[in-house]
């Protein structure tokens, strides 16, 4: 499928309606791939899961996630429910690995997040399929609407930091499995009611997930948060400006690829994986704000 800039009118109206939407096509099963190969490609290097600093905010270490935060078919989707001035929050890995117990308890995102607004989303790239047997997300319509009373478990198994979960009974029944191909993504309100089961496949289930935000929202948990102006103006400077990679930056200085100039209408995707950037680490980022970071 190709991918497309714009979300059709319908399609906002069912993300709001609903609080998330889906699938939507951003990346070539190959990019996808090539994205997949230089994650494990980095794990290789670290000697396992990623862990420590380069766990949280990775698009602020590696290119190739620092052009994916960017890409122009997710910023337009984004920029479709957000509008056009975004800036990128925070960015994490979700993976579950073959015939691993780990799983997500139902939870909304805001609930721990400390920003001023609902006007928050989730973007969640799937870089290899999520199906219902490797425990694909599962999300309850409309239930975005309010927030509700969390809990802390710490249950083992979960991959949640705190184990948190919802403490009220979520009908399971419906819930709505969110199944992607490599390349396509989900997007889901900070509200949104979610969570997903275990991998019982023999295969691995890898997924990034983006936090966007506009850039009127305000950290109002703390102090000291920063994030990343992807699109439009920073009018309101409530957020420390972060910078990409230093490889990054000399590249965009150098030459500006084809892909990036059409970016505000561009019906296509980004080029293969040889486009995507370095694997080399730039200096440590900015400031890390930390809050748990959820997305299934």
């Amino acid at each position: 499928m190709t991918p497309k800039s714009r979300l059709a009118s319908s399609a906002v109206e069912r993300y709001h309606r609903d609080g998330f939407l889906f699938p939507i096509p951003v990346l070539s099963p190959v990019e996808a791939g090539g994205l997949r190969r230089r994650l494990e490609a980095v794990e290789a290097e670290h000697g396992g899961a990623l862990r420590g600093e380069i766990r949280h905010k990775p698009h602020l270490l590696f290119t190739w996630l620092a052009d994916l935060v960017r890409h122009p078919a997710i910023l337009d989707a984004v920029e479709d429910v957000l509008g056009p001035n975004l800036l990128a929050w925070s960015t994490s890995f979700f993976i579950k690995e073959a015939r691993d117990p780990a799983y997500v308890s139902w939870h909304q995102d805001a609930t721990y997040w400390g920003l001023s607004s609902p006007d928050v989303l989730t973007a969640w790239v799937a870089f290899t399929d999520a199906t219902v047997e490797n425990g694909a997300m599962r999300m309850v319509p409309g239930s975005h609407t309010g927030e509700l009373e969390h809990r802390d478990t710490f249950a083992p198994h979960n991959l949640l930091s705190r184990g948190q979960e919802i403490a009220v009974e979520v009908d399971e029944a419906r819930g709505v499995d969110v199944l992607l191909r490599a390349g396509e993504m989900s997007l889901h309100h900070v509200r949104m009611v979610h969570g997903s089961p275990a991998n019982r496949s023999d295969n691995r289930r890898v997924g990034f997930a983006i936090r966007y935000i506009p850039t009127h929202v305000r950290q109002i948990a703390g102090e000291g948060d920063s994030a990343l102006l992807v699109r439009g103006v920073d009018e309101y400077h409530h957020f420390a400006p972060e910078q990409p990679p230093a490889a990054w930056r000399r590249r965009r200085v150098r030459t500006t690829p084809r892909w990036w100039r059409g970016r505000r209408r561009s019906s296509t995707a980004a080029p293969g994986s040889s486009a995507l950037g370095s694997d080399a680490p730039a200096p440590a980022p900015g400031r890390h704000f930390a809050l748990s970071f959820t997305s299934s």
